[in-house]
């Protein structure tokens, strides 16, 4: 084997998410609600050698398959990724991420005077932007750390 491949234990059964953009599984995590207090077990690979990608970050999560509505945010952050469901060590399910057109409740508006910052029944919408989120409500354009404006469930 040589020096420039990366050896990762395979998981039984969980979710793969490959080709993340480097220096973004920490974020990965973070739209993924996991913190290391719900005691899932994650392995990280960051910065690892990627022909497609050059660099490229992987995160494996056990016993946890991803619902539609992660992938979607995940896309956000990492739109090059590809999800991959693992059940009895094989890879049974393999898809790679599609960015919405919106996603609606997910992400908090930045801004304070936003309608969805008030104290109305207002749920947030944004729209996909190539290179970020735009409010529907303000038009504020969020286009770093997406992850940071996540709305907390």
């Amino acid at each position: 084997m040589s020096d420039r491949q990366l050896r990762v234990s395979k998981i039984e059964n969980g979710t793969v998410v490959d080709h993340v953009t480097a220096g973004q599984a920490l974020n990965v995590l973070a739209v993924l609600g996991i913190d290391g207090a719900g005691g899932e077990t994650v392995s990280v690979g960051m910065n690892v050698p990627s022909e497609r990608l050059g660099r490229k970050d992987v995160v494996k999560v056990e016993d946890r398959e991803l619902s539609q509505d992660e992938v979607e945010v995940l896309s956000l952050i990492a739109p090059e990724a590809t999800i991959n469901i693992v059940r009895d060590f094989e890879v049974v399910d393999k898809q790679s991420v599609e960015r919405p057109d919106r996603v609606i409740g997910v992400l908090e508006c930045p801004t304070p005077d936003c309608i969805t910052n008030a104290d109305e029944p207002v749920e947030t919408r944004f729209s996909v932007l190539d290179d970020g989120v735009r409010c529907a409500y303000c038009e504020t354009i969020v286009r770093e750390d997406i992850a940071a404006h996540l709305a907390v469930e």
